[in-house]
């Protein structure tokens, strides 16, 4: 059995370490681009490292798929992986805004089974168990009980003029703490029609799933983990009753792109 409580401290602290090198606490910025347009920073790199080496004490027989560290096939054979973002929503965190988070999933043989997110520039820590439930600094969350998709709450900064439907609220950079606003009833819905990495999703889709929330791709298919290719094409996230209606709405675009 996994020591749950270990495991939350691990993340709290990998928290800690990120919030240490935050701009916005009034520390020094250390940052660069991999390839034009995609930022890192230290704390990326410090918590990457941080938690492989914790994590990796902690069940040593799971595999590892992070954001920041070469994809090692061999995980592909294991049943239980790590997933990790060190830093989801580094463009907030470079800019001494709040909406990033550490987040880190467990997944067992291509399902979630633990995730949590710790956002401490927001005072905030995210879990989710698989069958157990998710909760905000210890308090049950609950999706919202929405049936209307009209004037449906997006985390969005722009709406394209055949989603103008829609009502717009506050956007992180970071798409877990997104989709964890969906699981807090802060928001109705998520919705994103890009190709995305697992590691961007795992834990924030478990604990939005967990606390009642509709959980797909774009394209309204369950997602999966620990696959040969990380990725996933789009992340609808919603009220159960307006699911099919979103559903519904991205289909010709998610097609489109999509291929």
């Amino acid at each position: 059995m996994i020591d749950a409580q270990r495991l939350e401290a691990i993340v709290r602290e990998a928290g800690r370490i990120a919030f240490g090198q935050w701009p916005g606490a009034g520390h020094a910025l250390d940052a660069w681009e991999k390839s034009p347009g995609n930022p890192v920073c230290a704390a990326d790199i410090e918590v990457d490292a941080f938690l492989k080496r914790e994590l990796g004490r902690l069940l040593p027989a799971a595999g590892w798929l992070s954001e920041e560290t070469a994809d090692d096939p061999a995980r592909l054979a294991k049943g239980l992986i790590w997933l990790v973002d060190p830093v989801d929503g580094t463009r907030d965190f470079i800019r001494g805004r709040p909406g990033w988070a550490v987040s880190v999933a467990l997944i067992s043989e291509g399902r979630p089974l633990m995730g949590f997110l710790s956002a401490p520039a927001r005072d905030e820590f995210w879990s989710g168990v698989s069958g157990q439930g998710a909760w905000r600094n210890g308090e049950p969350l609950a999706v919202s009980q929405r049936t209307e998709f009209a004037g449906a709450r997006v985390p969005a900064d722009s709406l394209p003029r055949e989603d103008r439907d829609l009502v717009m609220v506050d956007k992180p950079n970071s798409i877990a703490l997104r989709a964890a606003m969906v699981a807090s009833g802060d928001a109705d819905l998520l919705a994103t029609l890009r190709w995305g990495y697992e590691w961007d999703i795992g834990a924030a889709a478990l604990i939005a799933r967990e606390a009642g929330a509709a959980v797909t791709d774009a394209l309204g298919r369950a997602l999966n983990y620990n696959k040969r290719d990380p990725r996933a094409f789009g992340l609808l996230i919603s009220a159960p009753a307006i699911h099919s209606a979103a559903v519904g709405r991205l289909a010709d675009r998610a097609a489109a792109i999509a291929g």
